[in-house]
């Protein structure tokens, strides 16, 4: 029987996951490619044969997504399967009709199909876009669950940019652990705060692997997720946040609308900075497209930690990455703080250099505000240049890490920090408390 070859189009992440519970040990298909977008300089590479498995010794190339129509015709493909994540829909279907029109299958696999199930209760928190408030969402999860009496461990959606063996299933109880896996700033931005508390996170390649060495320490799994995916994990509670400062968008993106509909708790965030209309209109689309779903209020107040440092001053305001990026936010938590103590924004992008300034011309919705860029060690070094080139008085950092721990800024700095309060009832507790 001949075997149908499959082309998987991805961003380093959902895409492995999808080759590794669909395709792997499948006799019936070949992998002949798969595509990466999003990530700088993850094309070009390979998916090792250590982790594709006994039909791939060589292992499955990698290549940039602007090839994909001269590797469906080169390769002879079949399938095209669509593996990212927070893009909207008329983005998917716009790469589906380039794939149909080569004559070829386009296809999006089932949440379901995808999800591996754990021995071990499973909390799955996502959200319809990058950026809405599942970080601080996971962290009052884990608490909630530490004043239950449960040991919780953290398996955190991929991030494997480096070395994809030596990231097959890795382990973080402590800072040492950042450094030895030589962690991007993304990846410290969400294993950090877990370390801070005491909880162990998981990441990496293997999710299957990933799974069994978790099920060993833990008494429930947070599945901390990433943009706006699908959990990897069979949930027990699935918790979907929702944004009102991007109204709408919960029913614009993919996989954002899944979520949205599949979810068992619904958790409209910022609440406390969003415009009623949005607030509103949220609202509204939660009880239209998942009427059962619980719904939480919730709040993400900002607290800068030296408030007179920042007032009436020249700021620069460095935020999250993900969130500006393929988030599509123009501003963050840094910015708002920056307005409301009177301070004046500070524009970067003269200053920018190498890699920091190709991504303010790749995203030209970003105004007078820098994004957390550090995918390695050489846009780390970028970062810092640009930081140390822009005119300011103050550095106000709203990453959900202390950036002066990687990086060295020359000008005054302070932080904005953000948790998550639920508004009224239900809580977050009376949800987890079925997990008893």
């Amino acid at each position: 029987m001949q075997k149908r070859r499959i082309l998987i189009m991805g961003a380093a992440g959902r895409d492995f996951h999808n080759f590794n519970v669909m395709y792997r040990d499948n006799e019936a298909v070949e992998v002949v490619a798969f595509t990466a977008t999003q990530i700088p300089d993850i094309d070009g590479r390979v998916y090792p044969a250590g982790l594709a498995g006994k039909f791939y010794p060589a292992g499955i190339p990698i290549h940039a997504e602007s090839e994909l129509l001269e590797l469906i015709k080169k390769l002879k493909v079949d399938e095209v399967v669509f593996s990212y994540s927070d893009v909207p829909h008329t983005y998917v279907m716009n790469k589906a009709s380039e794939v149909i029109a080569c004559g070829v299958t386009f296809s999006l696999l089932g949440a379901e199909q995808t999800m591996i199930k754990s021995t071990k209760p499973v909390v799955a928190v996502c959200a319809v876009r990058t950026g809405v408030g599942k970080s601080q969402t996971t962290r009052k999860v884990c608490d909630t669950l530490k004043a239950m009496g449960k040991k919780v461990v953290a398996v955190r959606h991929p991030m494997p940019y480096g070395d994809l063996n030596a990231q097959a299933c890795q382990r973080f109880a402590t800072y040492a652990d950042l450094d030895y896996h030589k962690c991007t700033i993304e990846e410290r931005e969400e294993f950090e705060p877990h370390i801070d508390r005491g909880i162990v996170v998981y990441a990496g390649v293997d999710y299957g692997r990933i799974l069994r060495e978790a099920e060993q320490e833990a008494d429930v799994i947070v599945w901390d997720g990433g943009n706006n995916d699908t959990p990897f994990y069979q949930p027990d509670v699935h918790i979907t946040l929702v944004d009102p400062h991007r109204a709408g968008h919960e029913v614009l993106y993919h996989p954002g609308e899944a979520n949205l509909r599949m979810a068992d708790v619904i958790v409209i965030n910022k609440i406390e900075t969003a415009h009623p209309d949005g607030v509103n209109k949220v609202r509204a689309n939660v009880a239209k497209f998942n009427p059962k779903a619980i719904v939480i209020d919730g709040a993400s107040p900002i607290t800068v930690e030296d408030v007179e440092l920042v007032r009436g001053k020249r700021v620069l305001v460095i935020e999250d990455g993900p969130t500006l990026t393929h988030g599509e936010m123009a501003y963050g938590a840094g910015v708002m703080a920056a307005h409301k103590l009177g301070a004046t924004l500070v524009d970067p992008r003269p200053y920018a250099v190498g890699t920091i300034k190709t991504v303010f011309q790749n995203y030209t919705h970003m105004g007078a505000l820098l994004p957390a860029m550090g995918y390695g060690a050489k846009q780390v070094k970028e970062l810092e240049e640009t930081i140390a080139a822009t005119p300011c008085d103050v550095v106000l950092i709203a990453t959900p890490i202390d950036l002066r721990r990687i990086l060295t800024i020359k000008q005054p700095s302070t932080r904005v920090r953000y948790e998550l309060q639920e508004i009224g009832l239900p809580t977050l507790r009376d949800v987890l408390e079925k997990l008893s």
